[in-house]
């Protein structure tokens, strides 16, 4: 489809067009590889600096309604993209979270983040539209963190049916 898309910039607006728009994909590109970069060395570093046990006590496998609870804490408050945020999580999963902890703050990054109602939401929608939909939207990542314990629970569970 790219190539496709690229011929025909190519042969319908000229090649000075082709080239503007392949040198500002390529700088994009570019820009992106160092901000990717950058998040795997920041959950590389989270794996080395946090100690396991702090993080299987507080989110690993037998931290219960309370891992949810931290998790989803954790995601509304944490600022960044999605390109810090996805790295951060699967170190998290390296060093001992529970699967339904990082998917509860993973859906509150996405749902509940601080910093995108601050930025964005306050200024277009006002304070009573981000209390409503905070309202709202609280108990979706406790809920999402359920579910993926019971999908990771059933998937683990050995074939009873035989072959």
């Amino acid at each position: 489809m790219v190539t496709v898309a690229a011929v025909t910039v190519l042969v319908r607006q000229g090649r000075d067009r082709f080239l503007e728009i392949l040198i500002g994909d390529l700088a994009f590109l570019g820009g992106m590889v160092f901000k990717v970069l950058a998040g795997c060395l920041i959950g590389s570093f989270l794996a080395l600096l946090v100690p396991r046990e702090t993080v299987q006590r507080w989110v690993g496998g037998e931290s219960g309604l309370v891992g949810l609870i931290v998790g989803t804490a954790v995601g509304i408050v944490m600022p960044g993209g999605g390109v810090t945020i996805f790295p951060m999580a699967s170190a998290f999963l390296l060093i001992g979270a529970d699967v339904g902890a990082i998917v509860a703050f993973m859906t509150s990054w996405m749902l509940l983040g601080f910093n995108r109602a601050l930025v964005w939401e306050l200024p277009f929608f006002g304070g009573d539209f981000i209390i409503w939909r905070s309202l709202v939207a609280l108990p979706l990542p406790i809920l999402a963190g359920l579910l993926a314990r019971l999908v990771v629970r059933l998937l683990a569970r050995p074939d009873k049916g035989g072959a």
